[in-house]
């Protein structure tokens, strides 16, 4: 989960004057984590840079007289290359179900993925416009009723728009190769969307939405509309909670709850 994000002046020369351009403020360096929320950043960690961003999540599903409650551990690992890529460990790791009358628990690993962005271009100037992507390849593995029966993966374009002062928009699109409940394969195309407020550079509120669509073989699509709030503490740590729901489709959580720690070392000025 996402969860996600991004001055010169001078003189013309010319036979006339010319009106000096207006500088913009030199960036913080600050952690700029993918989590929380469901859109993931464009820009990478930095040349020998490793992220850590992990957490827990609580997920809550109803289905008749039926009831699950999941807990999980989302976590990712980022290792910097260069200034332009990374290399990404990503699952939900320990994983607790607990259905029913919380008499029937299960509990295991769930798959890891090993993934890849690459920052492919970022803009100068006040509004910045930053674009990557992301690639993540799922092996079969897991332990229990976790383990999937086939390799699964997705790619997706990943942009930061600072559009407005104090405001600026993470959308993600892409597609994915994944496995229902019944171990059938499907193809589903995904799309996501984060509106990030700043009031001040280590306080975002943000809100966001995403789509898959199937959620399933033969399914619908699925849409999640969750919010939160990212809290950046000194420059290399980061505190995070959303809650959400799905909004449409019936395999989303109904609701959900995330709480959040990101850390960075590395670099001391690890590239944006």
């Amino acid at each position: 989960m996402s969860v996600g994000f991004f001055s010169a002046s001078g003189l013309a020369q010319s036979d006339r004057p010319q009106q000096e351009q207006p500088q913009c403020a030199d960036e913080p360096d600050l952690i700029n984590a993918d989590r929380p929320g469901i859109a993931d950043g464009s820009t990478v960690v930095g040349t020998g840079t490793i992220q850590i961003e992990s957490g827990i999540q609580q997920e809550f599903r109803r289905d008749g007289d039926s009831r699950e409650h999941t807990f999980f551990v989302p976590t990712l690992l980022r290792f910097g290359v260069d200034s332009h890529s990374e290399f990404r460990i990503e699952g939900n790791t320990f994983t607790r179900v607990t259905t029913s009358d919380s008499t029937d628990v299960t509990s295991g690993f769930a798959p890891v993925s090993l993934g890849f962005k690459y920052h492919i271009y970022k803009s100068t100037g006040c509004h910045q416009f930053s674009v990557g992507t992301i690639a993540r390849v799922f092996p079969e593995w897991g332990s229990k009723e976790f383990r999937t029966q086939h390799t699964t993966g997705d790619i997706r374009l990943a942009a930061d728009w600072d559009f407005a002062p104090k405001l600026s928009l993470n959308p993600n699109i892409g597609v994915g190769r994944y496995e229902d409940d019944e171990g059938r394969q499907f193809t589903a195309g995904l799309f996501a969307m984060t509106l990030n407020y700043l009031p001040k550079k280590r306080l975002n509120p943000f809100v966001d939405v995403g789509v898959q669509a199937p959620e399933r073989k033969h399914g619908s699509a699925g849409a999640i509309l969750d919010s939160g709030v990212a809290v950046i503490i000194g420059q290399n740590l980061q505190l995070d909670a959303a809650v959400g729901s799905r909004v449409h489709g019936d395999t989303g959580p109904h609701p959900f709850l995330a709480f959040g720690i990101s850390w960075r070392a590395g670099l001391v000025h690890p590239s944006k």
